[in-house]
């Protein structure tokens, strides 16, 4: 098991500490520290089932600077997030062939 984790965002730390409470210690990605590659998210897309661009978190600051309103293709917005790795929603778990964002936190719970 794997997470795509923000120490800094609570919803990261309750999923992150809802995977432990199963007794997993999971692979801890620290996005922002060690951004993914373009192929790592097309896999993660890929895993999610959803295009790039729900992928996208519209609340951050960067996302209304140079993106908010602009129509990408998938490949755009892809490249978006490993240039502004905080676009990237959070936290993402993956298990095997499949993947959840973890809001709530609860929904991790469908990976088990």
């Amino acid at each position: 098991m794997k997470i795509y984790h923000n120490p800094r965002c609570r919803k990261s730390r309750e999923t992150l500490a809802i995977i432990k409470e199963q007794g997993i210690e999971p692979d801890i990605i620290l996005y922002l520290e060690d951004n993914p590659t373009k192929e790592e998210l097309k896999k993660v897309l890929k895993k999610l089932d959803i295009s790039a661009e729900k992928l996208i978190r519209k609340s951050e600051s960067v996302y209304k600077e140079h993106f908010k309103g602009k129509s990408l293709s998938e490949s755009k917005w892809i490249d978006a997030m490993i240039s502004y790795p905080k676009l990237i929603e959070r936290p993402i778990v993956i298990k095997g062939s499949k993947a959840i964002i973890g809001r709530p936190p609860e929904r991790v719970l469908e990976l088990f």
